[in-house]
């Protein structure tokens, strides 16, 4: 055993045994999160890994997950490291810090601080006229919890800082007040639903979110068409604004837009307060642009701050992006970037954009997700009805998405492309036929090039 990577595959098979079991991990949660990593190094005791789906999936891997990693180490080479989890395979390499998840602000990732953790809060929340409403009663929520702005829905397109909303939240009211607050999101409540069914441990899961003080859920569309989901968030939802406890919840889009949302839950977001984050204006991404360079100690000329801000003009992501790729250039080539530089990073990012780098597994594993089935079903030759479905949904998607071809669907199926475009077909007649069939899948190509963004 000479290499990091023969050390995990030696936990990772530990892993595997664990699925399904009591005190394990399902087998939707396995595939979601600890199959995507992939093993850099390990060195003085701390092992780092990438995770290819990307910074969220990476964050909720530490946050959900670590304590079974760390478990398998100790069982079957007899040590337990440090896990550290980022997107970049060279963040670990240069000294910095995983990226900022919330799409508004900065991590504490400068290389004089390699493994600082960032703090969301109010005062590095950058405000401008696309979020200071929204701004403002997140605010007006961590002050008086449970109080007239009850629920809070912020709703808005990737990247414009919502969940920062939500974390700044979480911090004043656990760490100031002392109160019990519970962050998740919509997709990771839908996984731990699925496993307490499972496990036969639904009571658990409810205890856990209607015991809490205050709940957060982040990209709450993704429990829309979920029958059994929604059923849970429904009660979970009654039972804590009855007791007056404080419920915030983010979205892409408004509750009226959320179109497989069930009415009786739709009306309760409707019933609190709705605030709006919209893309930033000129003034706020010239001010995200200045505190990440600020952050980062990169000197930047008034001309490239200007373009990157006038180019990127949607998603504060893609300007934290550009800076950071700019400080790269200044690192390895020790010169400050110029306005050259700055248009090959912006050129990038606009790329990256226009064709999100969305695998086959992403795909399957949403779908399954949707469906409530797991990938393995869906590959496999099951003839249930509900596994079939996704399977067809998952050639359809896999169809519109990434531009294979009906051979190359059909062999990821191990089906002819005969059978791959009957699947196809059926799904157009169901999504013409059923409207509530047409949203969900619709919802699925949505959120997955949203998560990509």
């Amino acid at each position: 055993m000479d290499s990091f990577s023969d050390i995990y595959r030696m936990v990772d098979d530990h892993i595997k045994t664990l699925i399904d079991k009591e005190n394990g991990i399902p087998r939707v949660g396995y595939d979601l999160w600890i199959k995507p990593l992939i093993p850099i190094k390990l060195e003085d005791n701390v092992a780092y890994f990438t995770h290819e789906k990307g910074d969220f999936h990476a964050k909720i891997t530490m946050e959900h997950y670590h304590d079974i990693i760390c478990r398998s180490f100790a069982e079957t080479v007899g040590f337990t490291p440090e896990i550290v989890i980022t997107a970049e395979k060279d963040s670990t390499q240069d000294g910095q810090g995983s990226e900022d998840v919330s799409g508004t602000n900065d991590p504490a990732d400068s290389p004089a601080e390699p493994k600082g953790s960032y703090e969301y809060s109010f005062d590095n929340y950058i405000v401008g006229r696309s979020n200071e409403f929204a701004h403002a009663a997140a605010k007006a929520v961590a002050s008086t919890p449970g109080g007239a702005y009850n629920p809070l829905f912020i709703y808005g397109p990737s990247g414009v800082g919502k969940t920062h909303l939500l974390r700044a939240i979480a911090n004043e009211l656990e760490h100031g007040k002392g109160l019990k607050v519970i962050y998740v999101t919509g997709e990771i409540f839908t996984v731990e639903l699925i496993d307490s069914i499972q496990h036969n441990d639904t009571m658990s899961f409810k205890k856990k979110y209607r015991n809490a003080d205050v709940l957060l859920m982040d990209d709450i569309q993704f429990i829309s068409g979920k029958e059994s989901t929604q059923e849970e968030f429904f009660h979970t939802f009654n039972e804590l604004f009855t007791h007056g406890k404080q419920i915030v919840l983010s979205s892409d889009r408004p509750p009226k837009d959320i179109k497989t949302l069930e009415d009786r839950i739709r009306t309760r977001f409707e019933q609190g307060l709705i605030a709006d984050i919209q893309s930033p204006d000129y003034e706020t991404r010239i001010a995200v642009i200045k505190r990440k360079c600020k952050l980062l100690s990169l000197d930047l000329t008034e001309e490239v701050t200007d373009y990157i801000a006038t180019r990127l003009s949607t998603n504060m992501r893609q300007l934290e992006g550009c800076v950071k790729k700019l400080k790269a250039y200044e690192h390895l080539m020790n010169t400050a970037p110029q306005m050259a530089q700055a248009q090959n990073a912006v050129r990038e990012i606009l790329s990256d954009t226009e064709m999100p780098d969305i695998t086959t597994e992403d795909i399957i594993s949403r779908v399954a997700a949707v469906f409530s089935v797991t990938p393995e079903e869906i590959h496999s030759n099951s003839r249930s009805q509900n596994i079939t479905l996704a399977r067809s949904v998952s050639c359809y998607v896999l169809s519109k998405i990434t531009g294979m071809s009906l051979q190359e669907i059909g062999a990821e199926f191990g089906k002819n492309h005969s059978t791959v475009s009957y699947y196809i077909s059926q799904v157009e007649m169901k999504m013409n036929n059923d409207r509530i069939m047409k949203d969900n899948i619709e919802d699925i190509i949505r959120n997955l090039k949203q998560n990509k963004q």
